[in-house]
């Protein structure tokens, strides 16, 4: 499908070329400008042509109605009302217009039959301002914040290092103490393994201040949810104070008679247990990721 014959050519024309003949196009009734389709269908150009052809027309329609409304207010205001004697009523005078009385009024120009639509001046972006800009005497600047040195994490095998001679004092407190309440060496897989053996008492350390410790962990982590962060909280306690208290018990029976006093025995006793349970929690807290 090729574009019609306008000015001898089929080539496709620019709006410049198609807007006599989209002016001359006969229009329906009551329709003031040709629809989009019908100039497309016309010309056979495409939606974006027509729409540009299709706004060139109502701007030219507006203006000329501007200007026809310009002049008929000029015309009105130049009138002016001149006495003039009816023949049926010599004494009345009768209204007519004759010459405006005042100023001349300023000539109309005369409206080109095509009046392009105003075109906006560029608007031109301000530039950039270059890193190199001094702020000096512009206080409202913002100063571009400072690179943050990133801070080196601290080290948490030292902690495991200084807790783990208390480890070893709570677990020997708790086998000899598992020893002396009848905890001892067993054969747990007879006619399977004979020499096989282990001792008992070693579940006591495991499962009382492992599990503090786990606990512990748990509760300082806060990647919980809050009803089990509250169990762990009150069971690390309960360990650690079993832990004490169990440490406390093997002390006092093992104590010669003439050994320290008692409250003394208990301090001491208890002091592994403490700086078993603050060294696994600072552990736990220097490796947590802020």
């Amino acid at each position: 499908m090729t574009a019609p014959t306008i000015n001898g050519t089929r080539y496709p024309q620019p709006i410049e070329t198609l807007l006599p003949a989209a002016r001359a196009l006969p229009l329906l009734d009551g329709q003031e400008f040709p629809s989009r389709n019908r100039l497309m269908r016309e010309f056979r150009i495409g939606a974006p042509k027509a729409d540009e052809l299709l706004a060139r027309l109502k701007s030219e329609h507006a203006e000329h109605t501007r200007t026809e409304t310009l002049r008929s207010a000029m015309a009105v205001r130049g009138a002016v009302l001149a006495p003039r004697t009816d023949t049926d009523s010599p004494m009345v005078p009768r209204l007519d217009y004759a010459e405006p009385i005042g100023p001349d009024p300023a000539p109309v120009p005369a409206v080109p039959e095509h009046t392009p639509p105003p075109t906006a001046p560029p608007v031109i972006a301000p530039a950039a301002p270059s890193a190199e800009a001094s702020t000096v005497g512009h206080p409202d600047t913002p100063t571009p914040p400072t690179a943050v040195k990133p801070v080196r994490p601290v080290a948490a095998w030292p902690v495991v290092l200084l807790a783990l001679p208390a480890f070893v004092a709570v677990w020997s407190g708790w086998v000899g103490l598992g020893g002396l309440t009848g905890f001892g060496v067993v054969h747990p897989l007879p006619g399977i393994w004979d020499s096989f053996q282990i001792n008992t008492a070693i579940t006591l350390p495991i499962g009382v201040e492992t599990y503090g410790a786990y606990a512990l962990y748990v509760w300082l982590s806060g990647r919980v949810p809050d009803r089990a962060r509250r169990f762990a909280k009150w069971s690390a306690i309960a360990s650690l104070l079993v832990g004490a208290a169990g440490q406390v018990a093997y002390h006092l029976l093992v104590a010669p008679p003439d050994g320290a006093p008692w409250w003394i025995t208990t301090a001491v006793s208890v002091l592994p247990v403490a700086v078993l349970g603050m060294g696994a929690a600072l552990a736990h807290l220097v490796r947590e990721d802020h």
